[in-house]
């Protein structure tokens, strides 16, 4: 880990790609127009020579299209083949599972004994044509396990809240996290991804060690925001010794769980701090959590990037390269914030779903997609239509998709509903 941090310091070329446009011209001038292109434009190059093409990233998002035994489907490939066809940099997987035990959904892919390899290589391969990166995003459920496929989630610590319900994991089932996230990952290398981001953020396991709602442990992972972020460090120490020094490693963390009593915005920025002094190459700054009955930042009414601001305060505690994920409806507020020099890349998610062509006409100066408007709200609506457009957009049928919220929540539950039957049968769960 010294070694590849020192290689972090040493890179002028890595720096210069992350320093602040600071002398770029207005906006508002045709001369600002340019420049402003060539930022979205410009290359990164991470600290271990890793480049990436532009500053746009296709965030994750659970897109639910595995087969239901963890490994990926034509349409699942063929999504990621667009996304990388419409000139994303990178796009990263959502949800891509550690431990079959412990799922998100059971539509995840799960890097593991049972993974297909071919199939991987296949999504791999078709993901990252056009110069494109493909990255999982490997995690662990934890308390917000799937509980139809898992009747006891297991966290940093016991809790009974409402309808979550969740038993604390034992010092030896948390020592094994950073091997088991190791494997993963070199299984991730095996398969052709060309880089890793751990999942923090969300509400789920990482994110949940590093909340004092979530974790109330008393030994060395818990308690101060050093000893919540110890196990998060000893991933990524075990994952870097897997992977070898020239793989890039990325990791999404929230700058608050917007729950009273989780993360704050003070604990966040003391993460990215100790996160500075290990090996990763990129962090995702997001937020929020999909703990129950909580609204998730992803359906926020408001106007505007979400996190720009915090990622200006990071900056001070951090030389590593980062994103902002949330918000970014238009191309202006990218270039905006990419300009104001407090982030290196844009992450934008649902946009890409609306226009998977979305990065290309970003970099032809056009191209801002059209959100839709629904009437009236249903709880787990919004995510669960977004989810079957996914799936419409894998098919190449996005034109004929017509579904309304209430047809989408009931096509998606069924579609988990199946799923689950064919997860357990397949994990012996």
């Amino acid at each position: 880990m010294t070694e590849t941090k020192n290689l972090k310091a040493q890179s002028s070329l890595s720096k210069k790609a992350y320093e602040a446009p600071s002398q770029l011209s207005s906006p508002s001038s045709s001369k600002g127009v340019i420049v402003n292109q060539l930022c979205l434009g410009q290359p990164l190059v991470l600290s271990n020579g890793t480049v990436l093409k532009n500053r746009i990233v296709k965030s994750a998002m659970s897109d639910s299209l595995g087969d239901g035994a963890g490994n990926p489907t034509e349409a699942q490939t063929r999504l990621y083949e667009r996304w990388a066809e419409g000139g994303m940099a990178l796009s990263i997987i959502g949800e891509v599972q550690i431990d079959a035990r412990f799922p998100e959904k059971p539509g995840n892919l799960v890097l593991g004994e049972h993974s297909d390899i071919d199939a991987l290589r296949q999504l791999t391969s078709r993901g990252s044509v056009n110069g494109a990166h493909i990255w999982p995003q490997i995690g662990h459920a934890g308390a917000l396990s799937h509980v139809p496929v898992c009747s006891k989630p297991k966290g940093p610590s016991e809790l009974n809240i409402g309808d979550l319900n969740t038993a604390e994991m034992s010092l030896a089932e948390v020592q094994k996290l950073p091997e088991t996230y190791a494997k993963a990952a070199d299984i991730a290398k095996l398969a052709g991804f060309t880089g890793i981001q751990i999942h923090a953020g969300h509400g789920f396991l990482l994110s949940q060690f590093l909340s004092p709602l979530f974790n109330h442990r008393s030994d060395e992972y818990g308690g101060s925001v050093k000893g919540r972020s110890r196990i998060i460090v000893e991933i990524i120490t075990k994952v870097r010794q897997a992977v070898g020094p020239v793989f890039p490693i990325g990791i999404k963390v929230n700058t608050s769980d917007l729950l009273e009593g989780g993360l704050t915005q003070e604990d966040a920025l003391e993460v990215i701090g100790i996160l500075d002094g290990t090996s990763v190459d990129l962090i995702e700054l997001s937020g929020g959590t999909y703990f129950p009955g909580a609204k998730s930042s992803s359906d926020s009414v408001s106007s505007g990037p979400y996190f720009v601001d915090f990622a200006a305060k990071a900056r001070q505690v951090t030389s590593t390269p980062l994103i902002a994920t949330g918000g970014f409806k238009a191309r202006y507020e990218a270039v905006e914030s990419l300009n104001s020099g407090a982030i290196d890349m844009v992450g934008v998610a649902r946009a890409t779903i609306l226009n998977p062509s979305l990065a290309n006409e970003w970099l032809s100066g056009i191209g801002d997609p059209v959100f839709p408007r629904f009437e009236s709200v249903v709880p787990g609506g919004i995510t669960a239509w977004y989810s079957m457009l996914l799936t419409a957009l894998g098919n190449d049928c996005e034109q004929r998709f017509s579904l309304d919220l209430p047809t989408a929540i009931r096509e998606y539950e069924a579609r988990d509903a199946s799923r689950t039957i064919k997860w357990k049968a397949a994990f012996s769960i």
